[in-house]
């Protein structure tokens, strides 16, 4: 309610905001009354002002917040960053039936890859072993050399997550090239076909081309013991495709991205574009027909998802792919 005003009272009258607003109403002497409406203008200026700052905050807040919505919706999307996790180079290809004279490739890229799904993290193969980082070029044996410049933990650090975070691994196979940080993950489980696993864990003195001392605190981790082709997160965005041949239970990689669209990430499938080309089966697979069949049922997979095929070991298709912390979406 407007306040009467007293001209002759002795002490400066209390006006509230709104009165200054509504000097119309207020009975003031003329002298106030000036000085009043003056006060009234700024007051509505800085209104004024105050709103249009107001408007300016809420529409940036709006702004703002859709920008964290977009964010948000992006995060829940599925993301594939691809890791560096060394080099091969080998001088002698005869082993994988093919001559040294058919290609002059000598050298083998070595990744790793991080999936982001809503639903978790998954780690597919964990590259050489990292003891030997930093190192420079290491001769093996007489002939074949490896290069490791740094760890997929570091990389994995790099994208936003520590080692122990990560929730899922699962490992093409488990020779040296695939496995060698599996033990640097502690809090995983790993995704395995029972044949690898009986192989590589239960047996591993019977099969030498495996190293069990680069994966063997990961022998009392939860896994899923698998029996063929495995929906990853139940959306079938993610798949094992069951591909035994190399070894008793190797697997190959289904990604289903929004953007980059299908692609299979082949293990050791094939080491060489010349080996797709033609189904060259390495000598030292377990089992040659397993091989030739795996080789066959993927390429059809391929086919009818058509999908992108990616030859994990074929450095000149590394060179053209965006690295971690960069991703595929």
């Amino acid at each position: 309610m407007n306040q009467k005003v007293d001209p002759s009272a002795a002490r400066s009258p209390a006006y509230s905001y709104q009165d200054l607003l509504d000097t119309e109403n207020v009975d003031l002497p003329d002298s106030l009354r000036e000085s009043t409406n003056h006060q009234r203008r700024c007051i509505l200026g800085d209104r004024h002002r105050g709103c249009l700052m107001t408007k300016v905050l809420l529409i940036s807040l709006v702004v703002a917040l859709a920008g964290c919505k977009t964010t948000l919706m992006n995060d829940d999307r599925l993301r594939l960053y691809v890791m560096d996790c060394g080099e091969l180079e080998i001088s002698d290809i005869s082993l994988f039936s093919v001559s040294n004279d058919e290609t002059d490739v000598r050298t083998m890229f070595v990744p790793c890859y991080l999936i982001e799904h809503e639903k978790g993290t998954l780690l597919w193969d964990a590259g050489l072993d990292p003891a030997r980082v930093g190192q420079g070029k290491v001769e093996l044996q007489p002939g074949m050399y490896e290069l490791y410049e740094k760890s997929v933990m570091d990389q994995v650090r790099e994208i936003g997550y520590e080692p122990e975070e990560i929730e899922l691994m699962a490992l093409s196979h488990m020779h040296y090239d695939h496995c060698g940080a599996a033990n640097y993950f502690p809090n995983v489980e790993l995704l395995i076909q029972r044949t690898e696993h009986e192989a590589a864990f239960n047996n591993p003195e019977e099969n030498p081309i495996f190293d069990y001392s680069l994966y063997k605190e990961l022998a009392d981790n939860p896994k899923r013991l698998l029996d063929g082709d495995h929906d990853v997160f139940g959306d079938g965005s993610v798949m094992i495709i069951s591909a035994p041949g190399h070894t008793p239970g190797h697997q190959v990689l289904f990604v289903d991205l929004e953007e980059t669209g299908p692609l299979v990430l082949s293990g050791d499938l094939y080491h060489f574009r010349i080996s797709r080309e033609q189904m060259r089966v390495p000598v030292f697979n377990t089992d040659k027909a397993q091989t030739l069949e795996a080789m066959r049922k993927v390429e059809r997979f391929v086919e009818e998802r058509g999908a992108t095929f990616w030859i994990e070991h074929d450095m000149a298709l590394a060179r053209t792919l965006n690295l971690a912390p960069a991703y595929y979406e």
